[in-house]
C-alpha cells in the first residue's frame, strides 16, 4: 500500500522564533505559523479562519531561522507531519501533539540577500528521536 505524508504551507510566523539546543548541542527552534484561508460562505459573505500550526525545524536551519526571521515574517515551508507524545510531569496525562517537521522552507519577505535563499535539510543530519527535552515547554507553546 502507498503512502505518503508531504505538507506546503505559506504563512506567517505569530511569534518569534523560540531557538534551543539539545543537550548533545543540536539546534531546534519552533515556529508558530498561521495559515489564513478565505472563503463565501452560504450567504456569500466573505469570512477568514486562521489555523495556527507548530514546525519544527533542526540543526543550520534552525540557526538561520533565528537569525532572520521574527513576528510576522512571511514563510514557506515544506515538510512532514510528526507526532509524539510525553507524559506531563504535572497532571501525569499523557499528552501528544502533531508538528510539522520542516524538510525545506523559503523565507518571503524583505530580508538580507542571504536569507533570502532556500534553506534544505541535510539528509545526513537527523535529530536523536529522544524528544523528552522537548516536553518541559511543549505546555507553554500549546497554551498559545
Amino acid at each position: 500500500m502507498a503512502s505518503l505524508n508531504k505538507v506546503l504551507l505559506i504563512g506567517n510566523l505569530t511569534r518569534d522564533p523560540e531557538l534551543r539546543y539539545t543537550p548533545q548541542g543540536t539546534a531546534v527552534v519552533n515556529l508558530r505559523l498561521a495559515v489564513n484561508r478565505k472563503f463565501r460562505n452560504k450567504n456569500q459573505e466573505l469570512k477568514e479562519e486562521v489555523c495556527f500550526i507548530t514546525a519544527v525545524a533542526w540543526n543550520k536551519m534552525a540557526e538561520t531561522c533565528n537569525q532572520y526571521l521574527h513576528k510576522g515574517s512571511p514563510l514557506f515551508i515544506e515538510g512532514r507531519l510528526q507526532s509524539r507524545s510525553w507524559e506531563d510531569a504535572a497532571s501525569g496525562k499523557t499528552r501528544s501533539v502533531i508538528e510539522v517537521r520542516v524538510e525545506r522552507m523559503q523565507f518571503m519577505g524583505q530580508a538580507p540577500k542571504a536569507s533570502a535563499e532556500a534553506v534544505e535539510e541535510t539528509p545526513g543530519e537527523q535529530p536523536s528521536t529522544e524528544t523528552a527535552w522537548l516536553e518541559e515547554d511543549e505546555d507553554k507553546s500549546n497554551e498559545n
